[in-house]
């Protein structure tokens, strides 16, 4: 789609409110065939950059009522028109937002940064890195599988449903019940993406269509009133304020009809299509295997490093941390008495020594100690930290269907503090271990996910968008600040006397190290997808690898970055170093890409009265 066509109705006001929320109350997104031909005007400057930022994430997120809802983005009336609507899924719809970003780059321009603020300016380099960013993917489009089992379809909508949507009162309920009649056409659109993509010979691998057929085959398997999204809805109106039994009861009513008459047959038809596409997929594991893999990869490296390491670079430098790594632990393991057999294998013992039990009651104590190390770590933070988030953090299973393909995560609260930050945990049997347990929840929560997060939530000095990450994250960042808190617990006494949990925590970071390897080894190296496993990392986890190509090397990268500057502020300091002066810098600066980090905390450095090395 010519871009010069979206432009003009885009430039005529950034509010946009009749055109895209119009958009939004029908459903979809404004056609493109109603735009005008005209050519954009020229592009006047907004009064002020901060102006331009809230007026154009507006514009942003009128379009994006499922994000909107995660946020809490908008005032009551506006918020209360999104919650009732699901972000489309269509070609059109995506093409419709690349144009959107890059009339935002345009505008961009107009503003002299030397004449910005520092938070101005560098809220002005990361939108213009983040817009820059979804500019050059679009030509990956396709490349995005719509449906399979780590963040599809299949699973962002009944997340959005049970995790994120309000459910505190009638209107929300009406809100709930509007959406799911929509999941059918929102699953119509992302089948028919996924036709569209495969016409084209791009395909996920034959057993990542399994997995996402099977995981989908579990969600239809119960009658409707047994699906999550009516006891969901069922639960949650059990305490909503205006809401009695028989009320209560007939929004139950509407949504296993809706689920039974509407979802479950979008499902069936999903499932049929990629049972259909099973005949022309492969084994092949690396998007090698795809028209433009490589140039393909590079971009998801950039995107998710932030850096232009290539692909050789990062396979080396996991190789060399997974050495070290391993060197650490065999030191520990011997000086416990484990010296026989090799460092997975003894790692693999001390597991199932750890084990809970596989059922109910195992299940019950692994989220009651879950709940108990994130209290412990709260209050062990204090010495680390002087400005910690106001907003709670809670731990809770995910709902069983997800328990075979999903990794621990962590959802964001709400700009309204009506929603706690969430951490979800599947309960399959390899997780139920105390070993690496510890390290997990720091990871997720306090401090790590949680503290990154929750603070740019709160931190009302930076613009809205960097708050609610409208333009998306930069993984570098938020998973390289999850995995430094881990090595932060190990480096400051956490596990003093507990050598099983301080091999939880170089576990863990091994799993980041070999994260490089494998990554890159499937999607560089053409790798299989055995290989993989045979080098340290389980089946599911490779799994999210082939669906999220450079993501899982994010991790350690952004780690290693973290740990360097750190290094270069305290060797620049000396006394003068503060450790809780270094976080308060990298985390009230929120997310960054890594370089203009870095140029942050020159700036400290300068600050606090030392010169850069």
């Amino acid at each position: 789609m010519p871009v010069r066509r979206l432009l003009r109705p885009l430039a005529l006001s950034l509010a946009l409110s009749p055109l895209l929320l119009a958009g939004c109350n029908r459903g979809s997104s404004p056609s493109a065939a109603s735009l005008p031909e005209e050519p954009a005007p020229a592009l006047a400057p907004a009064q002020s950059v901060s102006a331009f930022f809230a007026e154009f994430s507006d514009a942003w997120m009128r379009r994006q009522p499922s994000a909107a809802t995660a946020s809490r983005y908008f005032d009551e009336q506006t918020q209360a028109q999104l919650d009732q609507q699901l972000t489309p899924l269509t070609a059109t719809f995506e093409q419709e937002s690349v144009a959107l970003a890059q009339y935002g780059l345009e505008k961009l321009k107009a503003f002299d940064r030397a004449a910005m603020s520092d938070t101005e300016r560098v809220s002005a380099e990361l939108m213009q890195w983040q817009l820059q960013t979804l500019v050059d993917g679009a030509k990956y489009a396709d490349y995005d599988f719509p449906l399979q089992q780590m963040n599809g379809v299949n699973v962002q909508l009944p997340n959005l449903m049970t995790v994120v949507h309000p459910l505190d009162r009638a209107q929300d309920a009406d809100h709930y019940v509007a959406r799911l009649s929509q999941f059918q056409v929102r699953m119509g659109e992302a089948v028919q993406r996924a036709q569209q993509s495969a016409a084209k010979g791009i395909l996920p691998p034959r057993f990542i269509l399994d997995e996402t057929i099977g995981q989908m085959r579990q969600f239809v398997s119960q009658p409707a009133q047994r699906n999550p999204l009516v006891t969901t809805l069922d639960t949650k109106l059990r305490t909503a304020k205006d809401v009695d039994e028989a009320r209560r009861r007939s929004y139950v009513e509407r949504a296993t009809t809706l689920v039974a008459e509407q979802v479950y047959p979008a499902w069936q038809q999903a499932i049929a299509v990629l049972e259909q596409q099973r005949a022309q997929a492969t084994d092949e594991a690396g998007v090698s295997r795809l028209p433009e893999g490589q140039s393909y990869y590079q971009y998801q490296l950039h995107r998710y490093t932030s850096t232009d390491l290539t692909a050789q670079q990062i396979h080396e430098i996991g190789l060399r941390e997974v050495a070290r790594i391993e060197g650490e632990m065999d030191r520990i393991l011997t000086s416990i008495g484990r010296d026989k057999g090799s460092v997975k294998q003894r790692i693999a013992e001390l597991e199932k020594e750890l084990a809970y039990p596989h059922d109910d009651s195992g299940r019950k104590a692994i989220m009651s100690d879950i709940d108990g190390i994130l209290a412990d770590a709260q209050k062990r933070s204090a010495a680390l930290f002087d400005i910690v988030p106001k907003t709670e953090v809670i731990a809770r299973p995910y709902p069983e269907f997800r328990w075979k393909s999903a990794a621990a995560s962590y959802t964001t609260p709400p700009l309204d503090g009506s929603r706690p930050g969430v951490f979800q945990m599947p309960l399959r049997p390899e997780r139920l271990t105390r070993f690496g347990l510890r390290t997990l929840v720091y990871h997720e929560t306090v401090p790590g996910h949680h503290f990154q997060i929750a603070l740019s939530v709160e931190n009302k000095d930076l613009p809205k968008f960097r708050q609610t990450r409208a333009f998306g994250g930069i993984s570098a960042f938020s998973e390289g600040w999850a995995l430094y808190a881990e090595r932060l617990a190990a480096e400051n006494g956490w596990y003093e006397g507990d050598p099983q949990g301080l091999l939880g925590q170089l576990d863990a970071e091994l799993f980041r190290a070999r994260r490089l390897v494998v990554d890159t080894g499937l999607h560089a190296l053409k790798w299989t997808r055995q290989q993989a496993i045979d080098y340290g990392i389980e089946r599911s986890e490779v799994d999210r690898y082939v669906v999220f190509p450079g993501q899982a090397t994010s991790y350690k990268i952004g780690q290693l970055e973290l740990i360097r500057l750190r290094d270069k502020a305290r060797s620049a300091l000396g006394e003068r170093f503060d450790p809780r002066q270094y976080h308060n810098r990298v985390l009230l600066t929120g997310t960054v890409p890594l370089p203009l980090l870095e140029r942050e905390v020159d700036a400290y450095i300068a600050q606090a009265g030392g010169s850069a090395p």
